[in-house]
């Protein structure tokens, strides 16, 4: 009782102070970390090919598209063969996925991943044969082979298995070479001027970005949306761009970021935004615990009353409240006030979702709340 009136007494006087609750400073970033000049990406490939080296892992006389590929491909080696004569459980047929990073030379190696597509059971020994690696336009821009790395096993004996990590699923660490390289022009009307993207859309990010770079090199940018600025080459940088994207990209701002608080309600994870405030509003949390005990007693019946002895079984209930402790959270509080309130009330991370899910269902949450 006297732990609840302290904390009440402090919770009041919280409430009457006038002192204003100040930001909490946001930490500045370069313009390369919170935007990406337009036009520089990487792209996807994608190939089918098949995996030899298998010791007994591959896939079954039931993947067809397996048999059939490796009649074609012994056919173009001079090899001719019916579907029926092949046992291919020592060949897999595999997707191949890779990325290819801006600005890749001819010769540059890749990496790639491998997975299987039949029924194998693993990938692991085996090597991938040559395979054209496709971007969506249907373009070869690179070509794969090589030894696969699992990082996994699967074994199995007597009824019994083990496996770690998955097996049909392996990586080659440059295992493809780039063979044509992707245009990628990041400017726009003969080198007059380049458009940055914003990694988060956001309408005061992109006014911060366009006054920096006004700042340093004048007025040249241009706010487009809030998820692009518009930035004009100027004359003295036409023949080192690179040299001027480079500056851009050094210059410091202070992103602006959405009040946001993310609950991951499986593992109890809670992270709040800095900007999170919330209006006045009072908090109580405690706990109900309710225990039911059984005990056993024997009945003897008095001396020559020829009565049987009897075993009774009592149940007994017992339910405990604990007591609920009570805080005032004042308004406008930071996110720290809203962190050493909920630990003041003696708040796991479990009963702190309940509360912000309380708090935001009572409208004094000024954040978006993200469930995962």
């Amino acid at each position: 009782m006297r732990k609840l009136i302290a904390t009440l007494l402090v919770a009041a006087l919280a409430v009457s102070m006038t002192v204003p609750v100040m930001a909490a400073p946001q930490a500045s970033a370069r313009i390369k970390d919170v935007a990406k000049v337009q036009g520089v990406r990487s792209n996807q490939l994608v190939g089918y090919g098949l995996v030899v080296g298998l010791a007994g892992t591959g896939d079954s006389d039931k993947s067809t598209f397996t048999i059939q590929s490796i009649v074609n491909m012994l056919k173009s080696f001079g090899v001719m063969i019916g579907p029926s004569q092949l046992k291919p459980k020592n060949i897999a047929a595999v997707m191949i996925t890779a990325n290819l990073p801006p600005y890749a030379k001819s010769g540059d190696a890749i990496d790639i991943t491998v997975s299987s597509m039949g029924d194998a059971k693993s990938l692991q020994g085996g090597t991938l044969l040559q395979t054209p690696l496709r971007a969506a336009n249907g373009q070869v821009y690179a070509v794969g082979q090589g030894p696969i790395s699992t990082g996994g096993f699967s074994a199995s004996a007597g009824g019994a298995s083990q496996q770690k990590n998955f097996p049909t699923v392996g990586n080659i660490p440059s295992g493809a070479l780039v063979e044509r390289e992707v245009p990628m022009p990041f400017t726009d009307k003969g080198q007059t001027r380049i458009t940055l993207s914003l990694n988060q859309p956001d309408f005061t990010t992109a006014t911060r970005i366009s006054e920096a770079i006004d700042s340093r090199f004048g007025q040249i940018t241009t706010a487009k949306d809030p998820g692009s600025v518009v930035v004009n080459i100027p004359y003295y940088y036409n023949d080192n761009v690179v040299s001027f994207i480079a500056a851009v990209e050094e210059l410091p701002i202070i992103p602006d970021t959405v009040a946001k608080v993310v609950i991951n309600e499986r593992t109890g994870t809670v992270v709040i935004g800095s900007n999170v405030t919330i209006d006045q509003v009072a908090v109580a949390q405690g706990g109900l615990t309710i225990k039911i005990g059984r005990t056993t007693d024997v009945s003897q019946p008095p001396p020559f009353s020829n009565g049987s002895t009897v075993v009774t079984t009592n149940t007994s209930v017992d339910a405990k409240e604990q007591p609920a402790g009570l805080i005032v959270l004042p308004a406008s509080s930071s996110v720290g006030d809203v962190v050493a309130a909920l630990n003041a009330v003696g708040a796991t991370p479990r009963d702190v979702i309940s509360i912000l899910q309380a708090i935001k269902a009572a409208g004094a949450l000024h954040a978006e709340l993200q469930i995962m």
